[in-house]
Formats: structure tokens, C-alpha cells, sequence
């Protein structure tokens, strides 16, 4: 493979400045002209591709792998409306349901092997974890660290207990510090999310050139996406808040430009829970870092716009601050994942008063909050834990949750990007309380595993929830696969047409497909005139892409939409 080292070369450079860059640039190249690419069918993602966020364990079936019982239900209940998959850390861990991990070269052998995922890569778009930041306490690296062995004695960041690390931003309420014995005596270590989650030290570039192993491993065995969690924190400065530095996008910008020579057909994400306009620092120049950027602001957005039944906020933020800086990115937009609903995105766009709404509205419905620590050592709110299913149920009627649960959900598949569904909400889960009282912490009221059979007992009931969430999440998604102008790299125009209600109109870089999206947010029905050719909309018919009915269209067209009702017109 041939490898061009001047790029490489001048991002080793702002890391390690210019003699340890020289140094360093060998052994690098040396290790990606080692890659051996996959081959797997490969193909730009576009409007039919939507991933499943889950467990690599999130089904079980006695006598079975669980990522085979994963792939099962995936091939039986999903009826290839989803593409990809996100398996969340298939690793050998300790704790944090795979996020501490033990060992980045294994599967869990609770879970499979190798070939399993590769199995899964060959079926679908693989999105894999790269945990960049810290490793598990039982990792083989700490483990020499902590026995003093040269080759890993600088490989973690400590600090003395005594140094002022107030300027430093936590996402927790737990110490940052944690001690540990070595031969050298008592070391603090800098344990950013627990202190079974240890930070490495990527001020020691053999640190960086073992997670170039790691990502290459990856990519060896079909990854499509890599994740790159927590990458926020992983470059630390003392003195400042130690998050979003310059290094790290540089460490961003340097995985960006391997990938490009290596594995072109291959996207990073990253995984920053932040303000939005921090988050969107990712992007880059649009062509230097992530291809992809978790839209965060989105899950708790949607639940005031649901909640106040006003798309005021939710139409002035996607019209304004969702703004792409080139077409070779986009955004992964979704409502749910493994952890839970961040309130931080959102500050600035909703006032104290609407946060606090918020947090009351998921209490209410049996959810938690998670708090962090704040310089001054105070403590504020962080994370909503809750399903998002019990997060938008209508304590009075079932039959308005799933309308609402739905609607949230073609929001999400409407918007420019590409769609990412948690499990659960493919499920319409409720919130696991038994789980938070077994496993100690808030995030497992949104983590709750499944024999298949308890699954396939509950789908096989037509009009069991999960039977009914299940149905219409393919409808939608089988709507929204019908049409190239939900393209993730497509235009997209969002329209002011009533409080009430959420319009965009999306389309093809070159028009020739057209599609209207117009979402009632409340719970009253809604009726509208569109004034067709206003919106640059010419046509004489138009296809429902949820019905499939073909109606002729005049100017203005009267759209009436039930309670949480919604239209997908493409413009024929």
C-alpha cells in the first residue's frame, strides 16, 4: 500500500513538534502499509440507510453466540429496512457495559468472535467503538503501568493531588483523581469517568501509535464507521479545561487523513456531548475531521417541541444551526442511545425555565436525572435518563404516546443526515427500574436486555406495543427509502408555516427529487394552506410516500393533519 508522509508528517508535527515527528513517522508509516483492507461491499451512504444502535448481547437464545442471535433478529424482524448496525463495545470490560475496556484486540467471548462480526460487516454497514480516552483498570497496559514496567510507564496521565484542576470541564460528579500503589509509590490517576476508566497519556506518542493499531484492527475486520467516543477529552492540558483543545483536533484531523489513505470508503463520527456550536467544531473545514457528528441538540429539542406542542425553537434552530460546512459531511441524527438525553446541547437554545420544564416532565415519568460537577463545585444537571418512548408517553392514552413516539421518529428521519435508532425505541421500551436498583446507576433505566423469545413472544401479539412501535418504525422507514431526496448529503429547506407545526422540504443537489415534510407537533388538529408555488414547489401530482397514494396538487394545497399527524409529499 502506498502511504504519502508529508501529510502525516505535518500532524505529527503540531502534536509532537518536529524532532519526535521525524522519529515517529517510520514506524507509523511502516504500520499502515502493514493495513490489509476488507473486502465488503462498499457503497456512499444515501436514503436508504438507517442504523440500529444496540448491545452486542441485546438478544440471548440458549445454546446460541449472541451476536448470531443479533444477526437472527436482525434479518427476521428488520426486514432490511436497516443497513447499518452500531454494536456498542463487543470488548473484553470491566465496567460501564463495555466502555471500560480490558482488551481492544478481543471480542468478549460472551458474546462471539471475530468471524461473527465480520459476518455482520458483510451484511451490514458496521459502525465500531474506538474508546480513545481511557482504558479499563484491568487493561494489560495499566497493569504494567502499575507494576512499573517500562514500556507502559508513561502510558497514563497522573497529576499530584495538590495541582489546581479546577479549570477542568467534568462530565461527572466523581472524583477526577483516583490513587493507585506502584513500585514508585502513590500515583493519582486522571480518571476522567470513573476510576475503573483510566485516561491515557497521548502526550506519549507510543500511546497514539497502539490506538492507530487498534483503529487499523478494526477497520480490518469491516468496520465501516468508527466512533470516536469521548474524543473531547482526550488530550489534557493542566491550567485549562482540557476539552476541545487544539491537539485533539489535531489527533481528529491525523485519523481523518489515515483513513483517507488506507480505507477511503471508511467515515469517522465523533461522539462529543456538548453544545451545539461545540459540536459542530468536529466538522472541521468539512473535509479535515469527522465525516459524521452526533446531533445532539436534537433528543432534548424534540422533547420541549413535543411537550409545548411548538416547533418555534425546533424551526429557528434547524433553519439556522444546521448549517454543513462542505457536502462531504453530514450529520447522525437521533433521539436515543445507550446513554442518555443530554441537556447541555441545548443551553443557550432553551431558556433555565424550559430546562427545568423539561427535567420535571421526565421525572414525572418515572426518569432520572444524572448531575455533573461544575468548577466552582457545585453541581447541575447533565443527563434526562429515560426511554424515550416513557419520556413522550401521554399519561392518558396509549394510543397518543405511539402517535407522538412516531412523529418524534419521522422528524428525525426527515431531517438532513443519516438515522440512528436505539434498540429500545425500535422496541418502545419502558424504563427499566429494576436495572437502576440491580446495577447502581441512572443509565441502566435505558439498558434493559431480552431473551429473543421474550421478544418474539411480545411481536408475535399485533397489537402488543412492541408489535405496533415496531410496525410503524419500518413504515417510516420504508417511506423515507423511497425517495433520494432524503439523500443525508441532500438540500434541505425548513419553512415557517404555523407554531404547530415542523416543515422542511428536502431534495437532491440537482432537484429531481422533492419532497414536502409537514409534522403536526400538538395535540390538535392542524389545518394549513402551503402555498406551493411560494415555496418553489412546481408540480401537477404528488405521491404520500407513508400511503402511497398519488393526488393532484393545486396552489394552495390544504393539508389537514390530525393530532401528531404527518405528511411526506414528493413533488411529482
Amino acid at each position: 500500500m502506498n502511504i504519502n508522509p508529508t501529510p502525516l508528517l505535518e500532524h505529527l508535527k503540531f502534536l509532537y513538534g518536529s524532532d519526535t515527528a521525524h522519529r515517529l513517522l517510520p514506524t507509523l508509516v511502516a504500520r499502515l502499509q502493514r493495513f490489509h483492507p476488507p473486502t465488503i461491499p462498499t457503497h456512499p451512504l444515501d436514503h436508504q440507510d438507517v442504523i440500529l444502535i444496540t448491545y452486542g448481547d441485546q438478544f440471548t437464545a440458549d445454546g446460541e453466540r449472541p451476536l448470531r442471535t443479533l444477526r437472527r433478529f436482525c434479518r427476521h424482524h428488520l426486514k432490511s429496512a436497516l443497513s447499518g448496525l452500531h454494536i456498542l463495545p463487543f470488548f473484553p470490560y470491566s465496567s460501564d457495559d463495555g466502555f471500560s475496556v480490558i482488551d481492544f484486540y478481543q471480542v468478549n467471548p460472551a458474546l462471539g468472535t471475530w468471524d461473527d462480526i465480520q459476518t455482520l460487516a458483510s451484511e451490514f454497514i458496521l459502525m465500531v467503538d474506538l474508546v480513545l480516552n481511557h482504558t479499563s483498570v484491568q487493561n494489560p497496559w495499566f497493569q504494567g503501568f502499575l507494576k512499573g514496567d517500562p514500556n507502559f510507564s508513561d502510558f497514563y496521565l497522573t497529576a499530584s493531588p495538590e495541582t489546581d484542576l479546577s479549570a477542568v470541564v467534568r462530565p461527572r460528579a466523581l472524583p477526577l483523581l483516583t490513587p493507585f500503589e506502584t513500585p514508585q509509590g502513590t500515583l493519582w490517576v486522571w480518571t476522567t469517568f470513573s476510576a475503573d476508566q483510566v485516561d491515557l497519556n497521548y502526550k506519549n506518542p507510543q500511546v497514539l501509535l497502539q490506538m492507530v493499531d487498534v483503529l487499523l484492527t478494526y477497520l480490518e475486520h469491516g468496520a465501516r464507521i468508527i466512533r470516536l467516543d469521548a474524543v473531547a477529552y482526550v488530550w489534557k492540558e493542566i491550567g485549562t479545561p482540557c476539552i476541545h483543545l487544539p491537539q485533539t483536533h489535531g489527533l481528529v484531523r491525523l485519523f481523518r487523513t489515515i483513513v483517507k489513505q488506507i480505507a477511503p470508503w471508511a467515515l469517522l463520527i465523533t461522539e462529543t456531548n456538548v453544545p451545539h456550536t461545540e459540536n459542530l467544531s468536529y466538522f472541521g473545514d468539512g473535509y479535515n475531521e469527522a465525516h459524521l457528528v452526533y446531533n445532539f441538540a436534537l433528543p432534548p429539542l424534540m422533547l420541549h417541541t413535543l411537550y409545548s406542542g411548538n416547533a418555534e425553537k425546533m424551526t429557528q434552530w434547524a433553519a439556522t444551526a444546521l448549517k454543513l460546512p462542505s457536502s462531504e459531511v453530514t450529520f447522525f441524527n437521533f433521539l436515543a442511545s445507550h446513554d442518555g438525553i443530554g441537556i447541555n446541547p441545548v443551553r443557550g437554545m432553551l431558556s433555565e425555565t424550559e430546562i427545568e420544564t423539561l427535567i420535571t416532565r421526565v421525572q414525572e415519568r418515572g426518569g432520572l436525572i444524572s448531575y455533573k460537577s461544575n468548577p466552582d463545585g457545585t453541581l447541575s444537571p447533565y443527563e434526562l435518563n429515560i426511554t424515550y418512548f416513557d419520556a413522550l408517553a401521554d399519561p392518558n392514552s396509549e394510543e397518543l404516546s405511539l402517535r407522538r413516539f412516531l412523529l418524534a421518529h419521522a422528524i428525525l428521519m426527515a431531517l438532513q443526515g443519516i438515522p440512528g435508532i436505539y434498540v429500545h425505541s425500535l422496541l418502545g421500551s419502558s424504563n427499566w427500574n429494576e436495572g437502576v436498583r440491580l446495577l447502581g446507576y441512572n443509565r441502566a433505566i435505558n439498558r434493559q436486555k431480552f431473551s429473543l423469545r421474550t421478544i418474539e413472544e411480545r411481536l408475535s401479539h399485533p397489537k402488543s406495543r412492541e408489535a405496533r412501535v415496531l410496525e410503524g418504525m419500518l413504515a417510516l422507514i420504508q417511506a423515507r427509502q423511497k425517495s433520494p431526496a432524503f439523500n443525508p448529503y441532500g438540500f434541505q429547506r425548513v419553512l415557517s408555516l404555523s407554531p404547530a407545526v415542523f416543515c422542511l422540504i428536502r431534495q437532491t443537489p440537482e432537484a429531481s427529487s422533492i419532497v414536502l415534510c409537514v409534522h403536526n407537533v400538538s395535540a390538535e388538529l392542524q389545518n394549513l394552506k402551503v402555498p406551493l408555488a411560494s415555496f418553489q414547489l412546481f408540480g401537477t401530482k404528488g405521491l404520500e410516500l407513508l400511503s402511497g397514494q398519488v393526488i393532484d396538487l393545486k396552489d394552495p394545497l390544504e393539508v389537514s393533519l390530525p393530532p401528531y399527524g404527518l405528511l411526506w409529499l414528493e413533488i411529482l
